[in-house]
């Protein structure tokens, strides 16, 4: 759990809440909406600009940042969702249908964001929509859009989400890291036992296969190769949507956590395990980076901007060696990390299911040890699919 220090210069919840219901109080409907996202905006500017600072200015890590930016996005949908419930439109004697719960999925459920990341959002109802549902949902999605955020959103019940996790993959991902917002506790409750019941059991081995199918063909759309001159920090081969991928994995399998559960699990060594740190943290750091560099959600280290993130993150020239070279030295340095790291998840897996054939790694593995990880698998193919 990453710890984030000095919440209020972030956001001052109680502040924010209290201004919104002033908003809320305007006579006119335009005159309340208007207000509303002024505050809004006002919130989110003030707390983006602290976290920039706090990059820039203090060295904080991407990761925390990322954790941090995730905490500005809740206390912004708590407090929109506070005042649509409590002063736009208050239900005096709500039926059962008239619950909603809001919910976090994605890499937004991870508490992960870049400071121009979407924001994953389901709100969920008990089995039909109302009214109710619809001015809610309507008021928070416009405001979120007016303040110029992205939203990704679904507007479901619980039933309505395992049916689509059964039948899509992209639903049954993003639902495994979903995380309780503000709501109907008890909506959340349904979803996270149906989703236990009904999609993770017994589909473990489909899941795993599929996930490493995915990789391969988004792979093959970024080049097939780590070393590429211009790589994509999310979604080349070594970034941060392979180190993504080990954990849904594992977390599928063996509902971990945190990164930390892969030791008790068996699943990493101790030293691997920092190993994994380590790149998430690096790649975290230059991904927030690269966003505040130029002001958008970019996640290619084009030529471009390679130079100014060196200097931002202090790669300094070295005889023989200036400071951008150092930096995607580094950069490619971590990307093999992770790809040592696949290697190490995917053997474990085998080991453990070798009875079933899920993987055909076994014959490339070698006898010895390499320093910091159980095996190094010398090959490419993972029962027809790339492992490397």
């Amino acid at each position: 759990m990453v710890k984030i220090l000095k919440k209020r210069q972030i956001i001052d919840y109680g502040a924010f809440v209290e201004a919104l219901a002033k908003a809320a109080t305007q006579p006119e409907s335009r005159d309340r909406r208007a207000r509303i996202l002024d505050v809004a905006k006002t919130a989110w500017k003030d707390g983006f600009a602290e976290l920039k600072q706090r990059h820039e200015q203090d060295g904080t890590n991407g990761r925390t940042l990322a954790a941090s930016f995730s905490y500005l996005a809740d206390k912004l949908v708590e407090g929109l969702y506070d005042v649509a419930v409590h002063h736009l439109y208050p239900c005096h004697n709500p039926t059962d249908s008239e619950r909603l719960a809001v919910v976090a999925t994605g890499g937004y459920g991870r508490s992960e964001l870049a400071p121009f990341s979407d924001l994953d959002l389901l709100f969920l109802y008990p089995y039909k929509s109302t009214v109710w549902h619809e001015q809610v949902v309507e008021f928070m999605l416009y405001t979120l859009w007016d303040m110029g955020l992205k939203v990704g959103q679904a507007v479901r019940s619980p039933g309505d989400c395992v049916r689509m996790a059964q039948k899509d993959l992209s639903v049954k991902t993003a639902l495994l890291e979903r995380r309780m917002l503000v709501g109907d506790r008890a909506l959340f409750d349904e979803l996270d036992s149906r989703y236990r019941k009904e999609v993770l059991q017994g589909q473990g081995r489909l899941f795993v296969e599929q996930k490493l199918a995915e990789r391969d063909a988004r792979h093959s759309r970024m080049g097939d190769s780590r070393y590429v001159v211009e790589p994509n920090l999310k979604d080349g081969k070594g970034g941060l949507r392979d180190l993504h991928t080990l954990f849904w994995m594992t977390k599928f399998l063996y509902d971990v956590h945190r990164p930390r559960d892969l030791v008790l699990e068996g699943i990493l060594a101790p030293e691997e395990l920092q190993s994994f740190r380590k790149a998430e943290s690096f790649l975290w750091t230059v991904r927030v980076s690269l966003h505040f560099l130029v002001g958008r959600a970019q996640e290619r280290l084009t030529f471009d901007v390679q130079p100014e993130l060196a200097r931002r993150l202090n790669y300094r020239d070295r005889p023989g060696l200036s400071g951008v070279e150092r930096f995607m030295k580094h950069y490619f340095l971590v990307a093999k990390q992770v790809g040592d790291l696949t290697r190490v998840v995917c053997a474990v897996l085998e080991d453990r299911q070798e009875k079933t054939s899920m993987f055909s790694l076994k014959a490339l593995r070698p006898k010895r040890r390499i320093r910091g990880f159980r095996w190094m698998v010398i090959g490419s193919m993972c029962r027809g699919m790339r492992c490397l």
